[in-house]
């Protein structure tokens, strides 16, 4: 259990995907502390990109509930895109949003010379955050985006619950954000030019064509296949909804949802399920941690993570490396097991299980060759199932998954969770005047006074009073306690004037902006915080320890040179032969892999000699070819423990 040594609930977050406005607030009013969302330009996900007037729409729904609202500018920007990058920013800013995601160092120095302009005395300025998409996996890394401004370092997806601790104990006073569930990347985020090579998309540019989802056939160096048409590099999706706890004890502040281009269900269904464990979490931790925000939501569904988009889950390497993690049959969702096979007729099958099905539902099922099939149920008759078309392939005894549950995919339409915000309210009599007192969760406080004179009831008043004061109807507020002091019980209150007092006190505690944290004045900012900033070319620092590359225009070359970075990588995608023309920024590299993974194909088909597996029999270097020809080689660093891609 963690201790909190100056008796202060340390705030958690849970962080939520928005692919756009609506499913932004979705997200907020399912429980989420803060949400992350895409401008129209310079974010890692282009095709989820959302206007500023959107994005401040959003904001402000999100601030009603002290939640806060990300963007993401995370992705490296070319020399001639620097002018619209920082227009863009400038308006980003001037939206009211809490934190800027940033993997291009450029957007340091921009924010900083936006943060000087006289127009922006007095504004809010955003937190800078450290996008996974910098490479985030070491203490050293976290130590120096720190020293560089950063309030906030997204850790990368691979790393251990004891890499976390050791991340934060270096780095107490930076907050740490750790992916909790989601689709996951083969290859260290920020550190992968596969799809640029062979596509021309990067996914530095937020252009990923999936190349690790691909089926490919693994070939040995004489041409042996070892393996075919299975999706070698395709990861299961992480689910840490059992591991929260550990993940806040090892130092994380926000828990972060991948899934910016899931649809709303998703978000919906995911979203509740972590705030409900996370509820759980703090309850059982009094004093210990609190929620970031304020209010509490109910739903009108169960959650069940099963029901929702999957490629089988994983804790990926939360407890060191393990050999579950790949999906090589499908990058397809299976859905949920529910049963196999039992008896086959003609035109219907029975299943062996406990699951109820629905017209409608979607079900797969695999193969012996290792592919996915699937079908849809047109008719059910108790546990006898009815296909629109009856499988050729399928056979007693497969098992059987639901990747679409008609059911739950009904209740998940329209609107299914509302958030409120507790308030207090205490009626009496003051100087011969009816004061109503209201104060939400939040601390905020207002009343008003009935300025007429008093009357006695004929009959005791109290049960009408409190069901007037306590219909809040389409307020953002739920009733928590409602007081009668002062013999007010027993006065003569209209019922109009009730509502009336009811009325002004919710608007006066509305006009009060909820405390999100302290963001600092635009003048007074500096996006910097400790004395290495001011001595930067006191110590050099070797970019390759600390995973600095993808450098895109001079600016962030400029930057990294007077942070004492020596060699800092230029970017792939302004070097690889096959798709640029364009002048090259930092230090070229020769040979860069395609790919860096901490994951490894070896040690997952049971061939990691450096962990006493069996003895391989194939003849190295081994490649991967897809269904078009492409290949690719692959290099296993067991120095470092990481598989390496490289083009041929």
């Amino acid at each position: 259990m963690n201790t909190n040594n100056n008796n202060i609930p340390r705030p958690i977050e849970l962080l939520a995907p928005a692919k756009n406005l609506e499913q932004g607030i979705m997200a907020i009013d399912h429980g989420a502390d803060a949400v992350y969302i895409g401008a129209n330009e310079f974010g890692a996900r282009q095709a989820a990109g959302n206007s500023i007037e959107d994005i401040a729409q959003l904001a402000a729904y999100a601030h009603q509930f002290g939640a806060r609202v990300y963007v993401t500018v995370n992705t490296i920007i070319y020399e001639h895109e620097l002018a619209n990058a920082k227009l863009l920013l400038r308006r980003i800013v001037k939206a009211g949003i809490d934190a800027i995601l940033v993997q291009d160092m450029a957007v340091v120095e921009m924010m900083k010379e936006i943060a000087a302009e006289p127009e922006m005395r007095g504004v809010s300025m955003p937190e800078l955050h450290a996008s996974t998409q910098t490479d985030n996996r070491t203490a050293e890394k976290a130590t120096w985006l720190s020293s560089i401004g950063f309030s906030r370092v997204v850790l990368a997806r691979e790393l251990s619950i004891d890499e976390i601790k050791a991340i934060h104990k270096a780095v107490p006073q930076t907050e740490l954000e750790v992916f909790v569930h989601g689709a996951l990347c083969v290859s260290y985020s920020g550190a992968c030019y596969a799809s640029h090579h062979c596509f021309g998309r990067s996914a530095n540019r937020g252009e990923c064509a999936q190349f690790c989802r691909l089926a490919f056939d693994l070939k040995d160096n004489r041409g042996d296949v070892i393996r075919k048409a299975s999706h070698l590099l395709s990861l299961k999706d992480m689910n840490q909804l059992d591991r929260l706890e550990d993940i806040i004890d090892a130092g994380a502040t926000s828990l972060k949802i991948e899934g910016r281009l899931k649809d709303a269900a998703y978000v919906k269904n995911v979203v509740a399920a972590y705030n409900q464990k996370l509820n759980d979490i703090i309850e059982n931790n009094p004093g210990v941690y609190c929620r970031s925000s304020r209010g509490k939501s109910e739903y009108t569904f169960v959650p069940n993570l099963d029901k929702t988009f999957n490629r089988g889950f994983t804790h990926y390497f939360l407890d060191g490396r393990r050999d579950d993690i790949s999906s090589f049959d499908t990058p397809k969702a299976m859905g949920e097991y529910v049963g196999y096979v039992k008896e086959i007729r003609r035109d219907s099958f029975n299943v062996a299980g406990t699951a109820m099905f629905a017209n409608g539902d979607g079900l797969c099922f695999f193969t012996q060759d290792h592919k996915l099939h699937g079908f849809r149920v047109n008719r059910v008759e108790n546990n006898r199932l009815f296909p629109l078309s009856m499988p050729e392939n399928l056979k007693a005894g497969m098992a059987l998954y639901r990747n679409n549950d008609i059911v739950f995919e009904r209740a998940m339409e329209g609107k299914t969770a509302e958030r409120k915000l507790d308030i207090d309210m205490t009626i009496g009599v003051d100087c011969g005047k009816i004061v109503l007192e209201a104060e939400d969760e939040a601390g905020r406080k207002a009343f008003c006074t009935l300025d007429e004179p008093l009357q006695e009831a004929q009959k005791p008043q109290s049960d009408n009073i409190i069901r007037q004061l306590e219909k809040l109807g389409n307020t953002q507020f739920r009733p928590r306690k409602t007081k009668l002091e002062g013999g007010v019980g027993n006065m003569f209150i209209p019922s109009s004037r009730l509502a009336a007092m009811r009325r002004n006190v919710i608007a006066l505690i509305e006009e009060q902006p909820i405390n999100i944290g302290e963001t600092p004045d635009a003048s007074k900012l500096t996006y910097s915080n400790n004395e290495s900033c001011t001595n930067k070319r006191k110590h050099a620092i070797d970019a390759e320890k600390i995973n600095v590359a993808n450098v895109a225009n001079h600016r962030a070359e400029a930057f990294y040179e007077e942070h004492g970075v020596k060699h800092a990588a230029a970017a792939f995608e302004l070097t690889d032969n096959a798709y640029s023309s364009k002048r090259i920024y930092g230090t070229p590299h020769t040979n860069m892999p395609l790919m860096t993974c901490r994951y490894c194909l070896r040690y997952a088909m049971g061939y990691c000699v450096k962990r006493g597996g069996k003895q391989p029999t194939w003849k190295e270097p081994l490649l991967l070819e897809s269904s078009d020809g492409r290949q690719v080689r692959l290099v296993f660093n067991c120095a470092k423990c990481q598989m390496e891609v490289y083009a041929l």
